[in-house]
């Protein structure tokens, strides 16, 4: 519980500013072109240490990285508390996004280090769980926090900061500081899986960047969205909405913990392509309830794929490179965040952000029956794990 709550602590500051983007951009004067490329810097920053540093827990024991992740955590919040600013808004994403990256895998490995053997599927599925549920508290804190109290470009990053100092005694009385294997901490940008983890982590991973790509998006500019097209400029809405998404995917989490994971992950591409289908529609028609239903069904995909995905790649992972394996996996969809949202951001320059979110969701699900096919046949050829839940 103590590492959980640390890993919710870190990953409630890495979607604080999503419903606070419309006060951002009033305030400092820019479109929704450029919130996509703010967020994507966030996934860049997410990047650089899964890629350098996705090993470190292993080699340097899981305390002293959950310690660092908590450290540069509350600098991201500390630099959001200087004051609105572009130069400080991309600096603190980068920087939440470091924290983000450092502890993604050295907190998933924890757990299921901390756990009995016979139930580490379960701890992984609560792992990816917390994940959802901490960033989808995020943007619920700060929407409610911005329409109820003052200073909402403040007092969210304050909130998350104290969140952290609890977390931080946690993590050093229980998190093991042992070492789990040899070798450097610091690696050369690689994706690094072993052979025999490589027949399920290929699906794994299409699922993930599609899961993933659709997360980001509806994250980046849902708020956005929600003000241009449905005339909703209520903080709390967006944040709701928003979260109802993480919330979604958390639940179907929970919901399919003993499905196989061979029929989980094209069930989840599927779920994700009803998902974006209603949004499109919601979109097209301006209704903000239908809007809400799709984007709790996309989350759901989401949640389906990610869980059976991380599922998979930690029951096969050897030990002393399980943080390893699932660094890999997340930066495959953390290229999903990134990549199509500022593709989306780019299309702004030319048509209205309803018509670019339409267009993603047109070929977000064209990319997800391709995920689904891809992996029907990896079934049918015997290279996706079969085992139950």
């Amino acid at each position: 519980m103590s590492v959980a709550y640390a890993f919710a602590a870190i990953m409630v500051g890495t979607t604080l500013p999503t419903p606070l983007y419309p006060i951002y951009q009033h305030q400092l004067g820019f479109g929704s072109g450029l919130t996509t490329v703010i967020y994507a810097v966030y996934a860049a920053g997410v990047l650089v240490p899964l890629l350098l540093f996705g090993r470190a827990s292993d080699v340097l024991g899981r305390r002293p990285v959950l310690l660092a992740a908590l450290g540069v955590s509350a600098l991201s919040s500390l630099i959001f508390l200087t004051g609105p600013s572009l130069p400080v808004l991309f600096l603190g994403r980068v920087v939440s996004g470091v924290s983000a990256g450092l502890v993604t895998a050295a907190a998933v490995a924890t757990m299921v280090d901390l756990a009995d053997p016979h139930h580490r599927r379960v701890v992984t599925m609560a792992a990816t769980a917390v994940n959802m549920l901490g960033l989808g508290c995020g943007p619920l804190l700060s929407g409610l926090l911005a329409d109820l109290v003052p200073l909402p470009l403040y007092l969210p990053y304050a909130v998350q900061f104290a969140l952290l100092v609890p977390a931080t005694v946690l993590v050093w009385r229980a998190a093991p500081a042992t070492p789990a294997a040899s070798g450097k901490a610091f690696q050369r940008p690689r994706l690094a899986v072993p052979p025999e983890v490589r027949g399920v982590f290929v699906p794994a991973a299409i699922a993930a960047f599609a899961a993933f790509a659709v997360l980001g998006l509806l994250t980046a500019v849902e708020p956005g969205l929600l003000a241009t097209t449905l005339h909703q400029t209520g903080h709390a809405v967006a944040g709701a909405v928003v979260f109802s998404m993480f919330a979604g995917s958390a639940l179907s989490q929970l919901v399919s913990s003993r499905w196989r994971d061979h029929l989980a992950l094209p069930a989840g591409c599927l779920t994700l392509v009803v998902g974006l289908a209603a949004i499109g529609i919601a979109l097209a028609l301006a209704s903000l309830p239908l809007l809400a239903i799709g984007t709790i069904v996309a989350g759901a995909g989401h949640g389906l794929s990610f869980r059976a995905a991380m599922n998979a790649i930690t029951e096969y992972a050897p030990a002393d490179r399980r943080a390893e394996v699932v660094a890999a996996l997340n930066v495959v969809a953390y290229v999903g965040i990134s990549i199509p949202v500022v593709l989306v951001g780019l299309a702004t320059a030319v048509v209205d952000l309803r018509t670019a979110a339409i267009a993603f969701a047109v070929v977000m699900s064209l990319v997800a029956l391709a995920a689904m096919a891809a992996l029907l046949r990896l079934n049918r050829s015997g290279a996706v794990v079969t085992s139950a839940g």
